[in-house]
């Protein structure tokens, strides 16, 4: 039983990580301290709550607030998910469906009111929570090195492996002491 959970983890994972087309390869470095500054960071995004990005190229996966025409959080689904694929000049795309269902999407609980559980459909584990801060506006939390956390960014790194089952280094989680506003970073192995 414990097998077979590991390996659904390691489809799904793998699924979150190389379900995007790789037709463009990113100049992507890493030093003692972490993965350079040289990836693009999303700008002109309203309401950007956090972002993935994996090897092998520079391509984005958004995560913004999604709201109905009224301005108000859409209850049903409150968070809308695109590419930014800067492989393409940077232009906006929707995932597809194996990327929504297996690989970038996200399982919404509400648990009151303008307060969800996150989790990723491919890796249930780490647990985000949407809710507002103390100036009214939504923002993603989830625990770094047991701070809680506003989360900024997503990045998971790969060298080899399989489409189905990469062989993932570590997945880094980089955000703001909910307090302090401190930067803090955490890497884990999945």
């Amino acid at each position: 039983m414990k097998r077979t959970n590991f390996t659904r983890n390691a489809l799904l994972l793998a699924g979150f990580v190389f379900l995007a087309g790789f037709s463009f390869r990113y100049d992507i470095k890493f030093t003692a301290g972490g993965v350079t500054d040289n990836l693009p960071v999303p700008k002109n995004v309203k309401d950007l709550l956090f972002y993935v990005q994996r090897d092998p190229d520079a391509n984005t996966v958004i995560y913004q607030l999604n709201r109905t025409g009224a301005g108000l959080l859409n209850e049903a689904e409150p968070i809308s998910i695109f590419w930014i694929r800067y492989a393409e000049g940077g232009s906006r795309k929707e995932l597809n469906y194996i990327q929504r269902k297996f690989a970038y999407g996200l399982n919404t609980k509400k648990l009151a009111k303008d307060h969800y559980e996150l989790t990723f459909v491919s890796y249930s584990k780490l647990k985000l929570y949407l809710r507002k801060n103390s100036q009214g506006a939504f923002q993603v939390y989830t625990g770094i090195n047991q701070e809680q956390v506003i989360l900024d960014r997503v990045f998971v790194r790969i060298e080899g492996g399989t489409f189905w089952v990469p062989n993932v280094l570590y997945v880094e989680l980089k955000g703001r002491d909910a307090v302090s506003e401190k930067a803090v970073m955490e890497r884990f192995k999945p």
